[in-house]
């Protein structure tokens, strides 16, 4: 890890402001307002960096920066760039005899995987307290409920991955993105050593964020489904989905705001 450590630092070390990232297959993503850098080792365990210029359209069109409006685009641009940086960790470390890039094979299994994500986090929680608790006459009560399975479905996906040997390799790398992180904003030189001095969590942390999200969404919907019976409409599993998925990217903006808090 120290080597990955002693990249980061040089990422970090050239921004006098606050920084963010992820962790990649074998690496990290460093990331601060107009550039963002990648670091991953490779199957020979040489290190290779990689850097990219990039302004936020919310910084090219200052409208954009209200409340809850720049939640939704930062939160589309994180996952534009998360997506691509993961995706060129993953081309270093896949032998070269395998390689073969198929973009209709990507698409695919990226839809797949959304829908996985909305099946998992959204369907099955539903689901579960339409067929056990039979509240759906009571918008709070019933997404209060929705929204505990929901959290315990998240920490029971998050268990089961992290004894899978690539994952929980990637938590360590998050780990140590985190440590990075701590290290610039603590003010203390940016050296290896200090780094490690500090923990693994962060507030700022994606997975917080998650959690912000989760909190939001019970209110959030709970007020959707109050206006809908106010209008009169039977609230199935299907009418849920169907209103509250579209819903999501306003929920996202407003968690942003309280994680900016």
């Amino acid at each position: 890890m120290k080597f990955i450590y002693y990249h980061l630092l040089l990422i970090v070390s050239k921004s006098s402001i606050l920084v963010g990232g992820q962790a990649v297959i074998e690496g990290v993503m460093m990331r601060v307002p107009g550039a963002y850098a990648t670091s991953v080792r490779d199957p020979n365990g040489s290190i290779k960096s990689k850097r990219h210029k990039f302004i936020s359209i919310t910084d090219k069109h200052p409208f954009l920066k209200y409340p809850i409006l720049r939640g939704i685009i930062g939160l589309y641009e994180s996952m534009k760039i998360g997506f691509s940086t993961l995706e060129w960790s993953i081309q270093i470390n896949t032998p070269e005899d395998i390689k073969k890039p198929n973009k209709f094979a990507d698409f695919f299994l990226t839809v797949f995987s959304i829908f996985i994500a909305l099946g998992l986090f959204f369907a099955t929680p539903i689901a579960l307290t339409t067929w056990l608790f039979e509240k759906n006459d009571n918008a709070f009560i019933f997404n209060l409920i929705s929204g505990i399975i929901r959290i315990m479905v998240f920490l029971i996906y998050l268990l089961l991955i992290s004894f899978m040997k690539d994952i929980f390799r990637l938590f360590q790398y998050h780990g140590a993105e985190h440590k990075t992180v701590y290290n610039f904003e603590s003010g203390k030189k940016l050296s290896i050593a200090n780094a490690q001095e500090f923990p693994t969590q962060h507030p700022r942390c994606g997975t917080s964020f998650i959690f912000i999200l989760m909190m939001v969404a019970i209110v959030s919907f709970a007020i959707l489904d109050s206006v809908i019976l106010y209008f009169g409409y039977e609230l199935t599993i299907f009418k849920r989905l169907l209103f509250h998925i579209p819903f999501i990217p306003i929920v996202a903006g407003m968690g942003y705001e309280f994680l900016k808090i």
